[in-house]
Parts: C-alpha cells; sequence; structure tokens
C-alpha cells in the first residue's frame, strides 16, 4: 500500500533562517557535455551537488562553495572524476548523460566521501567497498532504544521494525526495543518537510546521523510505500529505514550497487542487507575477531 504524507503531517514552518546554499537539480540536466574550461550559467549548481556529497570541497560546509563561479575549473573536474570513479560511470571529467541520470536519482542525504583515517583504513581490509564515517563514531553499547515523531503515521511503524529486526538479525550483537518517550530514546525517527534546519532535502529520500546523534528523517514529499511487497512508484519505507539504521549505527555509503548502504533506491524495488553490509557492521565494531 502506498501513501502520500502529505495527508498524515500539518505543514512544517521553518522559524529560523537556514544558511545552507542548494544546488538545482534541474539545472544540472540543461549542463550536459559541459567540461573543463567550460563557462556556463548554472555551473554552480553542479559545484553545490558535489559539496554536498562530499566531492568538492568536502572538508567544508557545502555553503562554502563559491556559488558565484560558473566556470568549469581543474577542481571542478577531479570531483566529477571523483564522484563518476564512485559510481562506476566513465571517469571521463564531462558531465554525460548517465552521470546526469545518477545524480538526479532520489539518494540518501549523507555525502559519500570517506574519511582517510588510518584506524578506518585498517577496517576496510574486511569490508572493502564499505565506508566509515570520519573517526569511526560507534555506539559504546549493543542495546538502543528507538521512538517515532509526533504524527509519525502508524501505517509506516512495522516497516521501521522489521528494519531494525533485520540488522538485530544479521550482526548478532544488536538488539532493539522501542520506546514512546522521544526524549529517553537513543535513536528518533520522524518524517520532515522540505528545508527542516539539518541539510538540504533537494532530491533527497532521508537522511540519518551517525553515532551517536542518533536522528532519522524521512522525506515527506515522496510517495512511500509500506510494504512488505514492492509498490509500484513508491519508494520502499523498509528498504530506506534498513539503509538509514546503518547509518545510525556508524556505516558510511557502499560502492556496492546491490548493498543496502547503496546511496539510491529507485521507486518499486524493496532491497535487504547483503554480505558487504555485514561484513562492513562487523569490521566496524570488531565482530570479526
Amino acid at each position: 500500500m502506498a501513501f502520500s504524507l502529505i495527508t498524515f503531517l500539518p505543514l512544517l514552518f521553518i522559524l529560523f533562517s537556514f544558511s545552507n546554499a542548494m544546488f538545482n537539480a534541474d539545472t544540472i540536466k540543461t549542463l550536459q557535455g559541459c567540461h573543463k574550461g567550460t563557462k556556463l550559467p548554472g555551473l554552480h549548481n553542479l559545484k553545490l551537488y558535489l559539496a554536498r556529497f562530499g566531492y568538492l570541497n568536502h572538508q567544508h560546509a557545502p555553503n562554502n562553495v563559491n556559488t558565484g563561479l560558473d566556470e568549469f575549473d581543474q577542481e571542478l573536474e577531479a570531483a566529477l572524476k571523483s564522484y563518476q570513479n564512485f559510481y562506476h560511470l566513465n571517469a571521463s571529467g564531462t558531465l554525460d548523460g548517465p552521470t546526469i541520470s545518477q545524480m538526479v536519482m532520489p539518494r540518501c542525504g549523507q555525502p559519500d566521501m570517506k574519511s582517510s583515517h588510518k584506524h578506518e583504513e585498517k577496517l576496510l581490509t574486511f569490508a572493502s567497498r564499505c565506508q566509515f564515517f570520519p573517526g569511526s563514531p560507534r555506539w559504546d553499547k549493543n542495546h538502543l532504544t528507538y521512538a517515532f515523531g509526533l504524527n509519525f503515521p502508524n501505517a509506516f511503524v512495522p516497516p521501521v521494525v522489521r528494519a531494525f529486526n533485520e540488522w538485530a538479525s544479521v550482526s548478532g550483537y544488536f538488539t532493539f526495543s522501542r520506546v514512546y518517550d522521544e526524549t529517553s530514546a537513543d535513536l528518533t525517527i520522524s518524517f520532515k518537510n522540505g528545508n527542516h534546519g539539518d541539510g538540504d532535502f533537494t532530491n533527497v529520500l532521508a537522511h540519518a546521523a551517525a553515532p551517536t546523534v542518533g536522528i532519522l528523517h524521512y522525506n515527506a514529499n515522496w510517495n512511500w510505500s509500506a510494504g512488505p511487497e514492492a509498490v509500484p512508484g513508491a519508494f520502499d519505507l523498509e528498504s530506506v529505514a534498513v539503509h538509514e539504521i546503518g547509518h545510525l549505527l556508524g556505516l558510511g555509503h557502499s560502492q556496492d550497487q546491490n548493498s543496502a548502504m547503496w546511496t539510491s533506491i529507485p521507486p518499486g524495488i524493496v532491497k535487504g542487507l547483503n554480505t558487504d553490509d555485514i561484513q562492513g557492521i562487523r569490521a566496524l565494531y570488531g565482530l570479526n575477531k
């Protein structure tokens, strides 16, 4: 069954200013064929996109990109090649059709690039396609509680519970239980609408914070399915929950397209954990010893 979240949620009014510049995905489509040396209006949107997801000046906040520069320089070319390499595309440094198709696909809001922290590199020998957050943050306990936010649709609770159960089963380490007080929960799950103060939601399905912040936000503007079967034209809420819970536990994105920690999922598709995801969580928490 598919639901439109607008029918479940009241309008959320942003009562404070939010400074992060936002890219325009539609403008990126008009830039096809651009390459180093090109100067075109709208190129700053490509820079914003690559900064937003960790490829351009990823040591800084995305809004530090100078949006007044619509020039395709060497730094942008290097960033685009890194993006193309991550997504197994032709790393030409030219904004071609397949690259644009990947960029405009709805995806997770977490950046893709990993830290070069030496401890992470050691851990990654067990799971070469799985990335971790800078510093490899993790929980110092294996039982975590979770709570749903105000107005979270009851129909969408079971898919999230199933996602937690899947992680508990494959990890052999974590256990999870639901509580009803958000203030006491380790993890909170809610729907948000648009610009809500902790990241640009443009073309984003959901995002979650690294340990031990414990926040998962779904984008209410998409058409969601409660599953457990795939629903054409709707995004599977359980599959996205599995992905975002991975972030809550400390996993970054994977370069394995079959992994739950791959950055995007098309509508009408159901996806669960695979070997890469399991190896990643075991490596991060030292469960391979």
